[in-house]
């Protein structure tokens, strides 16, 4: 019976290790829909090889991938660019860590009742993201259309250059109404606003034909800034599950990959 009741225990401990180890290669990670969740689908088998079980959780929104990265509902996250990044650790305290960059999507001006931007009207209706780092995105791209002067850099540099606000318009010449609205809902707004600004994401998502868009800022200036990347915890950015999906993500087959699915709509950061 001692014999018995020992080796019962000792499967029973085998079984509580094995189950912790199967735990421990297990990696949850939150990202929006496209392209971020299509990516790590892809590289899903490919970790899995390194004995990584990628647990994908699909987003709608830009608050909660980050929100439960930091509460530990999350391993790692990949939806963001680093000026979003930077700006959420600022007011929040927090102390994310960007890993790698991945791809760099449109940032696009948008519209579904005119087809050149001299059709817009005095006072029209303009709709930019409603989170201050995509809204000063579009300040910015309202600006190289000619249609709003802002203060500070025309361009980024830096992800850590302040982009503008509502407050930093100096000259709006044809009096344009500039509404704030979370980001998921402008492609819906569309029919309801005259010109929007728009997030690649959303507008992918939103099965919207680019070729019409009025303005596609492609986000690959030189520098790094508008780059998508893989996101973790401080205690966490030495964790071997994230360096294999770094390695998967920045790997030459995830390169082709995005070449070959997004036709140059969406370009490899690395």
């Amino acid at each position: 019976m001692r014999i018995l009741k020992t080796l019962t225990f000792a499967a029973a401990m085998a079984f509580g290790l094995s189950q912790a180890a199967k735990a421990a290669d297990t990696l949850i990670v939150g990202a929006t829909a496209i392209p971020h969740a299509e990516i790590l689908e892809f590289v899903k088998p490919i970790v899995a090889k390194e004995g990584l079980d990628l647990d994908i959780r699909v987003f709608t929104d830009y608050i909660q991938p980050n929100a439960q990265l930091v509460s530990g509902e999350l391993d790692a996250n990949y939806y963001q660019y680093r000026p979003f990044l930077n700006d959420y650790n600022k007011e929040r305290g927090t102390g994310l860590v960007p890993i790698v960059p991945v791809h760099i999507e449109p940032f696009v001006a948008y519209s579904t009742k005119i087809s050149a931007i001299d059709q817009l009207a005095d006072g029209a209706t303009v709709a930019i993201p409603n989170d201050p780092v995509n809204g000063g995105r579009g300040l910015l791209l309202l600006q190289k259309l000619g249609l709003i002067k802002v203060s500070g850099k025309p361009e980024l540099t830096s992800p850590d250059d302040k982009l503008p606000t509502l407050k930093d318009v100096l000259e709006n010449p044809k009096n344009l109404k500039i509404v704030e609205l979370e980001s998921a809902l402008l492609p819906r707004a569309l029919g309801e606003v005259d010109l929007g600004a728009l997030n690649g994401n959303y507008v992918f998502e939103a099965k919207l034909d680019l070729s019409k868009a009025l303005l596609i800022d492609r986000g690959q200036d030189g520098y790094n800034v508008w780059s998508e990347y893989l996101v973790t915890r401080p205690e966490t950015k030495d964790d071997p599950r994230i360096a294999k999906l770094a390695k998967a993500l920045n790997s030459a087959e995830t390169r082709k990959f995005i070449e070959d699915r997004y036709k140059g709509q969406i370009v490899a950061a690395f």
